[in-house]
């Protein structure tokens, strides 16, 4: 009995320890010596954790520093280990998050061959589970036939027709914080009022994704994004950790209290959905289970469904739809919003500008979608500070087999880190002046904007763009509008310029404005 175990365990272990050497020992140096000879050079591999103790040292030298308020070259800052290497080993280099190899590009091009041109090669790779926990399997993460059937599922709901509704419900809650403020600021003596506004903007936000996305269900939709938020945070923290493949089914204090967390979305989020498929009664006007996304989400998912047997989503599908709904349209466009009153805080002379313009085509009515199609300086400082200060700093994908972009070959498995900020900054496409607030950059529209057509990529491109860029763009530029109707504001001096990559790019220390009621 002794020598069958023997027998059977041994080969076990050395099959074991055999491929634990050839992925954290050989093929760390074969990639390397099969980069080298294509002339691709890097920081060095070390045991395990690659570049990681690189990256996490530079990046906490980083977050102590404080940059000139009027600097909008923030790299440095937040990506130091990218602008090191960047000007030790040019513009493509290899490094390793953990065993894990990574090529680092930053041209307009070979972003587009990855994201547009043969996207099908280069799937997203997996994800940390703890912000698969945020995000779900929804249509950001799924990949081959299962994005097609919750595409087909998911787009319609974001037409732009059917956004165009709910500019209403982004007005109204919009409105409901522009009050607020603006009796705050008249109870003080100077007559104008400091806010954190970057707390601000994230609570409207959620107010906004809530409503839109699940209407008379959005308490129980902020409720949801509370959760959301911390396992936000949780997947933040973890975000530079190598985890070990098992690890998260582990028991510990942290595994358990994100377990907790999740399922208590999930149960919300559940609660909702089927609240609503059980509304099949009623009528509304576009659907029978309502005009907020989730509604027309289901409405499009039952119509599809009778005419094609396979085009459904399960329960669990529709729910991480449903956190796909808030990390992107609650995270991204809270500091979006975040930078944009930064850029117009700072820049008083586009403020006035884009003052004038609101004015100018809207009064102090409301802005509908047709009034704010007309708000093109608007549309220029919202796309100039989408350049300098885009939420999503940098795009992962994954060769799915052996691959040529450009001259060089790579091997499957591959992972592809395509730096949006400093593309967005490469003076090759944007002039010497990249790192300058010009919105005038964009008056003749994004393609023409710089000397490669995507040269700006806030929103991805290719299959994969993003599906909610117009929601975005309108929640935006309706929120913004309708401060400039009501508000100047300036900068607090009590502000620090400290851009940190939290997920999103986000102000270390937030954004403390003085704004001070136009009427009243």
């Amino acid at each position: 009995m002794d020598m069958l175990w023997v027998t059977l365990v041994v080969p076990v272990l050395l099959t074991g320890i055999w491929k634990l050497f050839q992925n954290l020992a050989w093929r760390p140096y074969a990639l390397t010596r099969y980069f080298e000879k294509q002339g691709i050079t890097g920081p060095p591999y070390t045991f395990i954790s690659g570049s990681l103790e690189e990256i996490k040292g530079l990046m906490k030298l980083a977050s102590e520093t404080v940059l000139d308020t009027h600097s909008h070259d923030i790299i440095p800052r937040i990506m130091p280990h990218y602008y090191k290497w960047f000007s030790l080993h040019g513009e493509m280099f290899l490094y390793w998050f953990g065993s894990r190899p990574r090529l680092f590009i930053m041209e307009p091009e070979l972003a587009k061959e990855v994201l547009s041109k043969k996207s099908d090669f280069y799937p997203k790779p997996k994800i940390n589970p703890f912000l698969a926990a945020v995000m779900g399997k929804g249509l950001g993460v799924v990949e081959g036939d299962d994005w097609v059937r919750h595409r087909k599922i998911v787009g319609p709901a974001f037409h732009v027709e059917k956004l165009k509704v709910m500019t209403k419900t982004m007005a109204s809650c919009a409105l409901s914080m522009l009050d607020k403020w603006q009796e705050q600021a008249i109870q003080t003596k100077e007559k104008y009022k400091e806010i954190e506004i970057s707390e601000e903007l994230e609570q409207l936000t959620a107010d906004i994704i809530s409503q839109t996305a699940f209407g008379s269900s959005f308490k129980e939709g902020k409720e949801v994004f509370e959760v959301q938020k911390e396992l936000l945070q949780r997947g933040a923290a973890s975000s530079t950790n190598i985890i070990i493949p098992g690890s998260e089914y582990i028991p510990t204090r942290w595994n358990i209290q994100t377990w907790k967390l999740n399922r208590r979305a999930k149960n919300t989020l559940k609660r909702i959905i089927e609240s609503k498929l059980n509304s099949e009664g009623e009528r509304f006007s576009d659907s029978r289970y309502g005009d907020d996304l989730l509604g027309l989400m289901l409405g499009t998912m039952m119509a599809e469904s009778s005419r094609n047997q396979g085009i459904r989503l399960d329960m669990d599908e529709i729910i991480d739809e449903c956190k796909t709904f808030f990390f992107a349209g609650h995270d991204t466009t809270s500091h979006s919003l975040t930078w944009t009153m930064f850029a117009l805080s700072l820049h008083s002379e586009w403020q006035e500008r884009l003052r004038e313009e609101v004015l100018r085509e809207c009064g102090m009515e409301i802005p509908d979608a047709d009034k704010l199609g007309k708000l093109k300086l608007v549309n220029m400082v919202v796309l100039e500070t989408l350049r300098l200060y885009p939420p999503a700093i940098l795009l992962t994908r994954m060769a799915s087999r052996d691959m040529k972009l450009g001259d060089i070959s790579i091997p499957k498995d591959t992972e592809l880190s395509i730096s949006l900020a400093m593309i967005h900054r490469n003076k090759k496409y944007w002039g010497e002046d990249a790192n300058e607030f010009k919105p005038l950059r964009f008056v003749d529209g994004i393609a023409r904007a710089a000397k490669h057509p995507n040269a700006l990529l806030a929103f991805s491109i290719g299959p994969r763009v993003c599906i909610g860029q117009n929601f975005a763009m309108m929640e935006v530029k309706t929120v913004i509008a309708m401060i400039l109707q009501r508000f100047t504001f300036t900068l607090s001096p009590q502000y620090k310029h400290a851009p940190m990559d939290k997920i999103t790019l986000q102000p270390q220390f937030g954004l403390p404005i003085l704004l001070q009621p136009l009427h009243g």
